[in-house]
């Protein structure tokens, strides 16, 4: 017996395609976000393979890669932009979205006010929908003055951002902290081209770090303050940091 397609309305108007609506709507799902930039991307392979392997941890099946592509590069023709902020969501029976907005802006990112919050993302690994609990950590410490969140275990262990992720410079080695969370494709990139090291870092720890800066897709910025810890943005340290971003090659859609 087949199960009947779900009704769906839309501000009373009967939804187009109920059964994508009614996977949209299931909030089970992963995606990964990048910035293009005259049809290109940055990291492309690691994107595809991060949609890959969550695709099988989620739904048990492969994702065709140049599949991927060329749904960007058709999204990017339909909106006419080579320049923009793209989205790529997997859904169950692997129902692919790939959303096109205004790119973020080209540049260093503005210094940040960070806040801890002891919160554990569930499934770190996989950047999936579903984010209530880190979206509402970092709108309150919006709302209290700060730019992002920083996600702690009970025993005060850093683990990433809200929304990025963080390292700290010690004066001779980046570390990034080693409890589980995603490992974004900007961290990815920077890693291996930094003298970088993954160790445990705590909220004792912090006052013993000179620096420390946060990525993500839309920007890397230095970090001046994570609850009463300040750190200096250390001028160096950041253009090394940009150096190696912009020394990634750019992969074309």
């Amino acid at each position: 017996m087949t199960t009947p397609t779900p009704h769906i309305e839309i501000d009373g108007a009967p939804a187009t395609d109920p059964g994508l609506l009614a996977a949209l709507m299931t909030g089970f799902g992963h995606f990964t976000a990048m910035q293009v930039r005259d049809g290109r991307v940055k990291g492309l392979d690691l994107h595809l393979d991060r949609l890959d392997r969550a695709t099988r941890e989620l739904f048990g099946r492969e994702l065709d890669g140049k599949h991927v592509r060329a749904l960007i590069t058709g999204a990017l023709e339909t909106s006419g932009q080579r320049n923009a902020s793209v989205r790529v969501y997997a859904y169950p029976d692997v129902r692919l979205a790939v959303t096109v907005a205004a790119p973020a802006p080209d540049g260093p990112g503005a210094p940040q006010r960070l806040t801890t919050v002891e919160y554990s993302r569930p499934a770190p690994q996989i950047k999936h929908l579903g984010g209530f609990g880190q979206s509402y950590h970092r709108e309150a410490a919006r709302r209290a003055g700060y730019d992002e969140a920083v996600l702690t275990s009970p025993y005060g262990e850093i683990a990433e951002g809200a929304v990025t992720n963080i390292a700290f410079w010690d004066g001779t080695s980046v570390v990034w902290p080693s409890a589980p969370c995603l490992h974004g494709i900007t961290m990815a990139l920077l890693e291996p081209r930094l003298e970088s090291v993954r160790r445990p870092v705590t909220l004792a720890d912090l006052s013993g770090y000179r620096a420390a800066f946060v990525t993500n897709s839309r920007s890397i910025a230095p970090v001046t303050a994570i609850d009463e810890v300040t750190f200096a943005v250390d001028e160096e340290l950041m253009e090394r940091v940009y150096s190696a971003y912009d020394s990634v090659e750019w992969d074309e859609l």
